[in-house]
This record gives C-alpha cells, structure tokens and sequence, in this order.
C-alpha cells in the first residue's frame, strides 16, 4: 500500500538532521520531493524512493485537517 504525501504534511524521518531534528515538512512532490527541516529550516531535494524509504511516521496531515 503507497501512502499519499501532500504540500504541507509534516512527517518525521528514521535519522535526524545534523540540528538535531526528526521533522520536515513537505514543500514538493513528483518524481523528487522536497523537505525543510523544521528545526533549521534547510532544504533538501530526494527522489521519490528514498523519501519513501526514510518516513516513519505522518505527524501532520493536510488532507486529515480538510
């Protein structure tokens, strides 16, 4: 089962960024998604499987929220 990630979900990965946070929010998908880090708010760009890979869980939902 694939989940679907929206533009503005915030989810929290397996490893923590080098500032010490576990949260990112979405800011892009497709074939590559883009995250901000929301302790630092770096941004980094991943292909679809690898993001996939590293979510653990879903802390905020977009869709949820509508």
């Amino acid at each position: 089962m694939t989940v679907k990630f929206n533009v503005g979900d915030v989810v929290e990965l397996r490893k923590e960024h080098p500032c010490g946070s576990k949260q990112w929010e979405v800011t892009r998908t497709g074939a590559d998604f883009r995250i901000k880090c929301l302790g630092c708010q770096h941004q980094v760009m991943l292909p679809r499987p690898k993001f996939e890979k590293s979510v653990k869980k879903i802390v905020k939902s977009v869709a949820a929220e509508e």
